[in-house]
């Protein structure tokens, strides 16, 4: 079940930069919150997939279960409610429920369902 795979660390290390460099320096009302949502998705995958090993389909399930728990804990307005300082960990949750998010997360499962699908056909 667990297994290093540096190829999928490599991709997640590639997402991992690209998100931070949306964080930092795109402000805008398109690339950061929809692109950056749809890419977390994949960030999250790569990431869980280089050391678990196990079908892709649960891998992505998981996630999406994962970031739709993160989306309700912004509805609850978890942060403010355990009134959590730390900046980190105030952006890794958010603060702002969105229904749009819910389906970005969706439509970046599909995705990466339908290209992990195909290159497992191959």
């Amino acid at each position: 079940m667990f297994n290093y795979n540096h190829i999928h660390f490599f991709i997640f290390s590639i997402l991992f930069i690209t998100e931070v460099a949306i964080a930092l320096f795109i402000h805008d009302q398109f690339i950061r919150p929809y692109l950056g949502d749809y890419l977390v998705v994949f960030l999250l995958y790569y990431f869980t997939a280089s050391f678990v090993k196990t079908k892709p389909t649960y891998i992505i399930i998981g996630i999406l279960l994962f970031s739709y728990l993160i989306e309700i804990l912004q509805y609850l307005n978890i942060v403010d409610y355990f009134q959590i300082k730390n900046k980190i960990l105030r952006i890794v949750i958010g603060n702002t429920f969105s229904y749009e998010d819910l389906i970005i997360y969706t439509l970046a499962g599909i995705s990466l369902y339908l290209i992990k699908s195909r290159c497992h056909k191959k």
